[in-house]
Parts: structure tokens; C-alpha cells; sequence
């Protein structure tokens, strides 16, 4: 079954994970969710997969977070996913699929839970 991770390539732990990934021979697809935003649905079925909430998945260091007062603000599930699909700087990364399954391969170690 053919892993997908959805990644920043310019991040250092998406680097490490990439890179992991190729030298064990793994198939799989990169995905720049810059580039290719990843859509609202799709997220909520990786977090679904993950058993995470939305704002386990959020960069709370982000300087972005804290611009938009998501810290201070109660929002909904829904909202939350709504603000990561519009700015991809509040996902932590990488997230990496495989089937039924994913995670959130941080840190890079993670890898292993899915190969």
C-alpha cells in the first residue's frame, strides 16, 4: 500500500522523514500542501485517521497563531480546520497516510509507527 506525506519541504523534520522514506525503498507520493492545499474534507479525514482534534494538529509557535488570537479564541472543530486549510502555517508536519491509517511523524522517529 502506497504511503503519502504531506509535507513543507523546506521544514527540517519533513526533510528527515523524506528522506527516511526513500532510503527504506517505500513507495510513496509528496505532497507540498503549499502547493497543493490539502482540502477541508481530506483534512478532516487525516485527523479522523490520526484520532487527533484540530487543535492538537496546530503550531501553537507559529507566529501566525498568535496573530489570529487563536490561543485566546473558542472556536468549533469546523472553524479550526476552516483557518489550517486557509493558512497551511498552523498544520504541524509532516502528516504521513498509509491506507486507514496516519500520523503525524513528529518527531521524525515517528516514521517507523507506519512503515
Amino acid at each position: 500500500m502506497k504511503l503519502t506525506i504531506y509535507q513543507k519541504p523546506t521544514c527540517s523534520t519533513c526533510r528527515e522523514v523524506y528522506k527516511t522514506l526513500k532510503e527504506s525503498g517505500v513507495d510513496f507520493d509528496a505532497v507540498n500542501y503549499y502547493l497543493e492545499p490539502i482540502p477541508k474534507e481530506k483534512l478532516k479525514e487525516l485527523l479522523k485517521k490520526m484520532k487527533m482534534k484540530p487543535r492538537e494538529l496546530l503550531r501553537t509557535k507559529e507566529p501566525l497563531y498568535k496573530e489570529l488570537g487563536l490561543d485566546e479564541k473558542k472556536l468549533s472543530d469546523d472553524d479550526i480546520i476552516d483557518l489550517m486549510v486557509k493558512h497551511p502555517d498552523l498544520l504541524q508536519r509532516p502528516i504521513v497516510e498509509k491506507g486507514n491509517k496516519a500520523i503525524l511523524a513528529r518527531p521524525a522517529e515517528k516514521i517507523k509507527d507506519i512503515l
